[in-house]
């Protein structure tokens, strides 16, 4: 029978010689955090110095592993740069979203728990923090910060460092109620005329706006593309030859923090590539961007910046900021035309066209995120109810 194995982290008798200079070694068998049993030692004064020594360094090992590795001792602020390794060797984000959840890891959750090991982190400890943040700050802030703190436990779990996830058994975040607000026709037509308008009275001073913006809220607002996919678009991905024209939504434009703003060959997700019909006044608009870049070559963008570069999606939004407060019209982002495309379409057709068209891999999130509720109930209720009507009395 197979005789077993002590468990890691475990030494067996002590045994003390002579070292030089009068020293004395205390020595034992350590089963090191890689499974094998090795010798080690340690010197002091005196037995019990050097016994004292000897159990430093052993705990010394065992809190850091054999080879670097995560264990229950180790500190946080360790565990948060090996889940940054991880993650550029995985190699799956997009870089805005790498980008993103080192920030938050860095400025919401590494100055609260920088000072604790692993074990010290407990399911207490991080729910509490969640709730203040949400408290202080808002949900979305504290929805965030939970997401990055969960995916570095559990590669702490996976590395075995911790049996469990500590942010699982944390209170479910409540999301205060809002209502998704999708623009009037109305509305659409006043940020259209705002837009058309902006500094182009006469003697306004410096040259006039060059037309992209309008161009691009129209396309916005026929192809339901994010602001970022709409100024990803090449020549190269628009039909204007069929009927209705198309528009192959395929990259989206990122800015990442201290490199020059590139165009990603895919958008905010892989599966979110679709080729969109679009309806004739952006076919219009799309002629008019041809027009301007027809001897560019065909991977050349729709929209660019005087220098042939791509523009950023921040310079768009606040220039659609800037033009809609001179105009008295708050509240306004490029989201928003999202928005009303998804009511548009849910109202004529449901919620799983507006689904597809937005590039949603399920209706659900459209609906809670998209689609404005309709108050209205179908009136063909009046007519089915007419039968709950009181009878006449005879004769009346």
């Amino acid at each position: 029978m197979a005789r077993p194995r002590t468990p890691i982290g475990t030494f067996g008798d002590i045994s003390y010689i002579s070292a030089s200079g009068g020293q004395v070694r205390a020595r034992t068998r350590f089963r090191d955090t890689d499974g094998k049993v090795r010798r080690v030692s340690a010197t002091g004064t005196t037995r019990r110095d050097a016994e004292r020594n000897l159990k430093k360094v052993l705990a010394d090992r065992t809190s850091q592993g054999a080879a670097g590795e995560l264990t229950a001792n180790s500190s946080f602020t360790t565990l948060v740069d090996v889940w940054l390794e991880d993650l550029d060797l995985q190699d799956k984000l997009a870089e805005s979203t790498r980008a993103l959840y080192e920030r938050n890891m860095r400025q919401l959750v590494l100055p609260v728990f920088e000072g604790y090991s692993l074990r010290e982190i407990t399911v207490g400890k991080v729910d509490q923090f969640i709730k203040r943040l949400a408290t202080a700050k808002s949900y979305s802030t504290a929805k965030q910060a939970r997401t990055v703190l969960s995916l570095a436990f559990g590669l702490a779990v996976r590395y075995d460092a911790l049996e469990k996830n500590p942010v699982r058994d944390t209170a479910r975040l409540h999301k205060p109620p809002s209502e998704t607000m999708a623009l009037t026709l109305d509305q659409v037509e006043a940020i259209r005329a705002a837009v058309r308008n902006w500094r182009r009275a006469p003697g306004t001073p410096g040259p006039p706006p060059d037309g992209q913006l309008e161009h691009i809220i129209e396309i916005m607002l026929g192809t339901s593309a994010r602001i970022g996919e709409v100024l990803a678009i090449r020549r190269c991905d628009v039909d204007v030859t069929v009927s209705p024209a198309t528009v192959r939504i395929c990259g989206t434009i990122v800015s990442p923090a201290g490199k020059p703003t590139y165009r990603q060959h895919h958008p905010k997700t892989q599966k979110s590539t679709r080729v969109v019909s679009v309806p004739s006044f952006v076919a219009e608009v799309i002629r008019q961007r041809l027009v301007l870049i027809g001897h560019e070559d065909p991977e050349h963008l729709l929209f660019f910046t005087r220098n042939g570069t791509p523009l950023t999606t921040n310079n768009i939004r606040r220039r659609l900021r800037a033009v809609l407060s001179e105009a008295g019209i708050e509240g306004v982002t490029p989201h928003a035309f999202r928005r009303t495309v998804a009511t548009v379409l849910d109202r004529a057709s449901g919620p799983d066209l507006a689904a597809e068209l937005l590039g949603h891999t399920s209706s659900k999130i459209t609906k809670e995120h998209y689609i404005q509720p309709d108050e209205a109930v179908d009136p063909v209720t009046a007519e089915i109810l007419e039968s709950l009507a009181p009878k006449r009395p005879d004769g009346a």
